[in-house]
């Protein structure tokens, strides 16, 4: 159950978090930049908590529960991403679509490794 309550707090944080994100940087331009900016900056955190819990096995299986499974989860966003491009397509915009695509999925990997290596350094 403690597992539960952890994943449900974590989650519910990120996921007004990414409303907010969302709200604010989605209605100025033709691509989603806030589903685009929570899932790369969901891609970096999960790097550093993971990369952090790796490097000194000090996080425990409950902080982890909270941060990686639930913040990073409630915050990224497939099923928005996933539609966001079923509407560039069903409009005709080829080119949106797949330069959204291609970015996320390699800037999203990018943050990651990018996650891990910064938490090497220090």
């Amino acid at each position: 159950m403690k597992a539960i309550v952890l994943v449900f707090l974590g989650g519910g944080l990120g996921s007004v978090l990414r409303f907010l994100v969302g709200k604010y940087l989605n209605n100025y331009h033709s691509l989603p930049f806030g589903t685009f900016a929570a899932n790369i900056l969901g891609s970096l955190f999960i790097g550093l908590i993971l990369g952090y819990a790796l490097k000194t096995e000090s996080l425990s299986q409950s902080s982890l529960l909270l941060l990686a499974t639930g913040f990073c989860g409630g915050f990224t966003t497939f099923s928005t991403f996933a539609y966001e491009n079923h509407l560039f397509l069903r409009d005709g915009n080829l080119g949106l679509f797949l330069v959204y695509t291609i970015a996320t999925f390699a800037v999203g990997l990018l943050a990651v490794f990018a996650g891990i290596w910064l938490v090497k350094l220090l």
